[in-house]
């Protein structure tokens, strides 16, 4: 999706607004609603350490004997009978959860404690949980805290890339020899479903997989795009011709029909503006956004992993394939310490600004949202009808959702210095987002002056 500057006026409809009630009923809502999270917090960090107890008792039921592997999980499964008829869940779900909890209190404590707080959510465990899988023992403690300080700035969402490339980076081995590893998985393979259907599953590449969804997404919208308006008269072939006309299907059953047709003809059946064969629509490419540190580049860094925008880390032989056949890049010149980018510059397209703002923002600036900056528009903070200016300091990346929800609902948005920016709820609650740091910037090694110069990376 190209980006779209200057939809920021409202005249379109009304902003959605609230009588007085409303929002007494609404502040009552939140105030009520954060109570109940913190509550179920404390319970749920509080089940976890009964179960993680009961784990450690069937450890302390095998210690001395002869065959302990065995005799612990004879113990195990034992309590987990016990656990699950009282709970009304399988021993088998419950031994899974015992697992769960001794691994979460053991290797997690500092995770733990900030869940029990509720300074972070349940998506953040499972996160840091799933990223610090593959490490072995004797880190696990570092990366816990080190994990841990990442969420209590962020959405889950939002610090997923930061946490992956942490575990990356903590890990003996480096992302390139395990990526080597798991490339030799790689397979197609067919899982029956009921009703005559069937799922195709392939274990690929992430960055393989990210670009198939993106084309067959991008393909799918320019179906949507070429059916005519609901008011047009319908003409022209229908069922198997070449107009989408009287087309209804979802843009999921767009995607699913896109990928076989791609897969048993090499391109789409019918294009919707060209006809049959290689059209505007089967001349669609996937488009990704990486973010590659220079040194990587280079192959000075070989254990540095590059993040693809929106989804996690890939290996640097990988991204350094990309880099090589891209036609045009730009170059983020980010702060030694923070990460923060502080300018951006290029060659080719796109424009200037543009280029400087996808840089800065790299994804939706909306709370909690991560849609690649790439697939957002670029909204006047201060609306361009009103007189708001086309700059840097009035412009950011909102995905098309949260675009359209500044525009018609009553939270608001103001952009302060350094471009963080402050949003205003209905209820006059104020939330702040700053920009983020680029995930695979890397503060130089011992002490460092956070007034010295910006190295570029």
């Amino acid at each position: 999706m190209s980006s779209n500057v200057g939809k920021g006026d409202r005249s379109i409809g009304p902003v959605i607004g609230y009588t007085d009630a409303d929002l007494g009923a609404l502040c009552q809502i939140v105030a009520d609603f954060e109570d109940v999270e913190i509550r179920a917090a404390r319970e749920e960090v509080a089940r976890v350490r009964v179960l993680a107890r009961a784990g450690q008792l069937a450890r302390k039921q095998a210690m001395g004997q002869t065959a302990k592997v065995r005799a612990h999980d004879m113990a195990l499964r034992s309590i987990a009978l016990e656990l699950g008829a009282a709970s009304r869940v399988s021993d088998r779900s419950m031994q899974r959860q015992i697992n769960d909890a001794v691994q979460l209190v053991e290797d997690y404590p500092t995770l733990l404690a900030a869940r029990e707080t509720a300074a972070i959510t349940r998506q953040h465990v499972t996160l840091v949980v799933e990223a610090g899988a593959p490490l072995p023992a004797e880190v696990r403690a570092e990366f816990d805290r080190l994990a841990t300080e990442r969420c209590l700035t962020d959405s889950a969402n939002r610090v997923r890339a930061a946490v992956m490339i942490l575990a990356e980076r903590m890990h003996p081995r480096t992302p390139q020899e395990r990526h080597q590893d798991a490339r030799e998985g790689r397979a197609v393979r067919i899982r029956p479903l009921s009703d005559g259907m069937s799922e195709v599953c392939a274990p690929v590449p992430t960055v393989i997989a990210v670009g198939i969804d993106d084309r067959l997404t991008q393909m799918a919208r320019a179906v949507i795009d070429s059916r005519p308006s609901p008011a047009a008269p319908e003409e022209g072939p229908n069922v198997h011709g070449n107009v989408f006309t009287g087309d209804a299907r979802t843009m999921d059953q767009i995607r699913a029909d896109l990928f076989a047709q791609l897969l048993l003809a090499g391109s789409p059946v019918a294009d919707p503006v060209a006809g049959d064969g290689e059209g505007p629509l089967g001349a669609i490419r996937a488009k990704v956004q990486i973010v590659i540190p220079a040194l990587t580049l280079t192959d000075i860094d070989t254990a540095g992993p590059a993040d693809l925008v929106g989804h996690s880390p890939i290996d640097p032989e990988t991204a350094r394939e990309l880099a090589a056949g891209s036609t045009w890049w730009e170059r983020l010149v980010t702060h030694p310490v923070s990460g923060t980018v502080l300018a951006a510059d290029g060659y080719a397209r796109p424009a200037a600004l543009d280029r400087w703002l996808r840089a800065r923002d790299q994804h939706c600036r909306t709370l909690g949202c991560r849609i690649p900056a790439v697939r957002c528009e670029v909204d006047h903070n201060d609306d361009y009808a009103k007189g708001g200016k086309t700059e840097h300091g009035n412009l950011c990346h909102f995905c098309q959702r949260h675009h359209s929800m500044k525009q018609f609902t009553a939270w608001q948005v103001q952009q302060l210095d350094g471009g963080i920016l402050q949003f205003t709820s209905p209820t006059g609650r104020i939330y702040t987002d700053r920009p983020p740091p680029v995930s695979v910037h890397f503060p130089p090694d011992g002490p460092t002056n956070s007034q010295s110069e910006p190295a570029p990376f």
